[in-house]
């Protein structure tokens, strides 16, 4: 196995305090001495006796924490809570007792930090959403909190060999999703391609062991060619007049690693993973730079974009541009003065500055936290809500005018529909129409870079459903989902007292006297619901079964009889027992496993209130469980009966090399493993790898766990992955974060 990369300037040892300080020294930070160390001494006594899973004492990681704090450039309080972080969750200290020892400032980020990991849910990904509602909630008022979980998770990241291997792919693949692409939001890059090649590594240990092997010949060969290249570039830089630095560098591994897979080539395919950074002194002499570039080597067309006249989101600044080397070499060219290089490098740690009164509430960075703030408040799905955080945490981008002239940035994809929403919810809400370019488009319609939109409205106009599946931004996703919530209860209220009139008419009972009687103030107190309306409400979305309802309201003798009468067995008939799921807290529902995603035991689940149909069973990481959230209202606890113990069909997608006997192999494996192939499929790519559709019966997940270890270790297998419906997916069970 390889050994594990080195983030730069961060050496994986053990540091001491002295270390730390060290770095507020070398960075020239203020801090008091005897402050910070009575604040190591408090957090070493409380921690005294406990232990890392490495063995080593506990102390190593709050230390290492506060050391990457102070590198990082933060201040003696962001500093102090690196040291605290845990204490409050690992000891019986109290807040009180922080905050008359260390201050009222330090004890609320500790306190901050420690109720991010606090948890009350069972089921895992509502566990994971709530924690970064939480994480966004609490750096909305002071960043710093997400700064000491940013580092944190790094010092858990290079410690996380000491966990179990189904832990470390778990962690290893939430901090791709979520941590790396938060510190790329905050403008931290070094810390971002830190998080993301540990995480690799972890995740995917095969794939990095190839790629790095890979890197390293061509290394062997290119790095006379970088020496050169440099020299030709500061030659051509001098002769204009130009004093710059010049550095190259190998990109990052997973940043290769994407676009490998993005391509669907292999590494001797790879060619553009070279850069050079240019560092000017000035702003005239980065577009002087990139003159000289291309007057030097033909440029790519099209790889050319210019991060200087539009910065990005989280204030990245920089020219960059693709140019053909000798020998027909492609190399990256990052063109940038002294201070957009800090600021690239370091994001939030370089123009940060912290005042007695707080954050500047005027940093772009913050200011994308108070509005994740401020639409997070009408999602109520945790879920829901990480669904939307991931899809503003990527920064692939793109600008657009208004017809004003104002600049607003999107998520690559992003629609007329989210530019209207942007503006004002009203304007979203009557949108009728779009001109892109002057041109009438569809709502559809994504935008690109430059296009200028003016949007025409109706006084008809309202929003769709179908508008959910236009739109990209959770701004104009909360606000259509807000808007379809309220009509939704509106019209699932007259729908459902019409059903309940109606069926209490044909049992010839009075819809009055029933619905204003005791009887019914009885039943919405058991039902936990406070007035009628909601049970009218439940009934019309399907969420309380109509005939149920009426059962627990009409006082029939019938329903109190030993033997089931023509209503209850009516009810029997309608829902019948239980099978290999059930629905918490009302096992007379009936539950069906959903095709399209086939879970297995083990599997977390996710029940559908269907029209009709009974519950819809799907597994959480069903592709289609992105739809079902649009309307959380209709989503109900489901669980695994005890008993459930049989063959499920499970389909999976394996990705080859186009060896030889593979398919022979392929089927021995799957036999050993005691699993039975209902279904089988081949083919080959044009880049001349094998694909194959496999439907395997496996009795749980950890037998489909086991079953695709064993599939994955067969010589030649690229991926083996768990496909359903409209994609492939990679699942695996539960374990407590960290490496501690």
């Amino acid at each position: 196995m390889p050994k594990l990369p080195k983030p730069p300037q961060r050496p994986r040892k053990n540091v001491v305090f002295e270390d730390v300080l060290a770095r507020l020294d070398a960075h020239e930070r203020p801090y008091d001495r005897e402050y910070l160390t009575s604040v190591y001494e408090f957090t070493r006594d409380m921690h005294q006796g406990q232990v890392r899973r490495s063995g080593e004492p506990y102390i190593i990681h709050p230390t290492y924490v506060a050391y990457l704090l102070a590198d990082l450039k933060f201040d003696q309080t962001c500093v102090a809570t690196g040291l605290l972080h845990d204490v409050l969750e690992d000891t019986k200290i109290d807040k009180q007792v922080l905050e008359e020892k260390f201050g009222a400032e330090v004890a609320e980020l500790v306190d901050g930090v420690t109720k991010i990991g606090q948890q009350e849910y069972v089921r895992r990904d509502e566990a994971q959403a709530e924690t970064f509602r939480k994480m966004i909630l609490a750096s909305a008022k002071d960043l710093r909190v997400i700064l000491v979980k940013l580092a944190d998770r790094l010092h858990n990241m290079m410690t996380l060999e000491h966990m179990s291997p189904d832990s470390r792919r778990r962690i290893a693949g939430e901090t791709l999703e979520i941590y790396a692409p938060i510190a790329l939001r905050l403008g931290m890059s070094k810390l971002q391609g830190d998080l993301e090649d540990l995480a690799f590594y972890f995740r995917y240990p095969r794939q990095f062991a190839e790629l790095e092997t890979g890197i390293r010949q061509k290394m062997k060969v290119a790095r006379g060619l970088l020496q050169r290249l440099a020299g030709q570039l500061g030659d051509s830089l001098s002769a204009a007049g130009i004093e710059a630095e010049i550095n190259y560098r190998v990109k990052r591994y997973y940043s290769i690693f994407r676009k490998l897979r993005r391509q669907e080539v292999d590494i001797s395919q790879l060619y553009d993973y070279l850069a050079f950074r240019v560092i000017t002194e000035d702003l005239k002499d980065t577009y002087a730079a990139f003159g000289v570039v291309h007057q030097n080597w033909r440029p790519i067309p099209g790889r050319f974009k210019d991060y200087i006249a539009m910065p990005k989101p989280n204030l990245y600044q920089s020219l960059h541009t693709v140019v053909i080397g000798e020998k027909g070499q492609p190399f990256e060219v990052q063109i940038r003065t002294r201070e957009m290089d800090l600021v690239a490098e370091e994001g939030i740690a370089a123009h940060w500055q912290y005042k007695d009164q707080g954050a500047e509430s005027g940093d772009p960075n913050i200011l994308w936290l108070r509005q994740l703030l401020e639409w997070q408040k009408e999602v109520q799905d945790p879920r829901e809500f990480l669904s939307a955080l991931k899809i503003d945490l990527y920064p692939d981008e793109v600008y657009v005018f208004s017809p004003k002239g104002e600049v607003y940035s999107f998520p690559r994809g992003a629609t007329p529909l989210d530019f209207a929403y942007r503006i004002h919810t009203e304007l979203g809400h009557r949108c009728s129409g779009a001109r892109v370019n002057g041109k009438l488009e569809p709502l559809k319609t994504p935008l690109k870079n430059g296009d200028m939109v003016e949007i025409m409205t109706g006084s008809g106009r309202k929003p769709s459903r179908d508008w959910l599946n236009l739109v990209v931004t959770s701004r104009a996703r909360s606000k259509i989902r807000h808007w379809l919530n309220t009509e939704r209860k509106r019209e699932s209220e007259a729908i459902g007292r019409r059903l309940l009139e109606r069926e209490l008419k044909k049992l010839r009972q009075s819809p009055r006297k029933v619905l204003e009687g005791e009887r019914m103030k009885e039943y919405l107190s058991r039902e936990g619901l406070g007035q009628i309306e909601e049970l009218y409400q439940r009934i019309g979305y399907g969420k309380i079964p109509l005939k149920r309802a009426v059962e627990r309201l009409v006082a029939d003798a019938d329903l109190k009889s030993p033997e089931p009468g023509p209503l209850r067995r009516a009810v029997d008939r309608l829902l019948p027992g239980a099978g290999p799921v059930t629905v918490k807290g009302a096992s007379d529902l009936m539950a069906t496993l959903a095709k399209c995603c086939d879970p297995v035991p083990g599997d977390e689940l996710v029940g559908f209130i269907t029209r009709g149909r009974g519950i819809s069973v799907h597994a959480a990481t069903c592709p289609n469980v992105k739809n079902l959230n649009l309307d959380p209202e209709r989503l109900i606890d489901v669980e695994w009966a005890r008993k459930a113990e049989s063959a499920y069909p499970v389909s999976l997608a394996i990705e080859t090399e186009d060896h030889t006997g593979i398919l022979a192999r392929l089927t021995e494996v799957i036999a050993k493993e005691s699993s039975n192939i209902r279904h089988f499929e081949a083919d080959t790519t044009d880049t001349g790898r094998g694909v194959m559709s496999v439907v395997v019966e496996v009795r749980n997940r950890k037998h489909l766990d086991k079953l695709c270890r064993a599939i994955d270790a067969v010589k030649g297998v690229l991926v083996v992955s768990r496909s359903s419906g409209g994609g492939a997916r990679k699942r695996r069970p539960p374990a407590k974060e960290g490496a501690r």
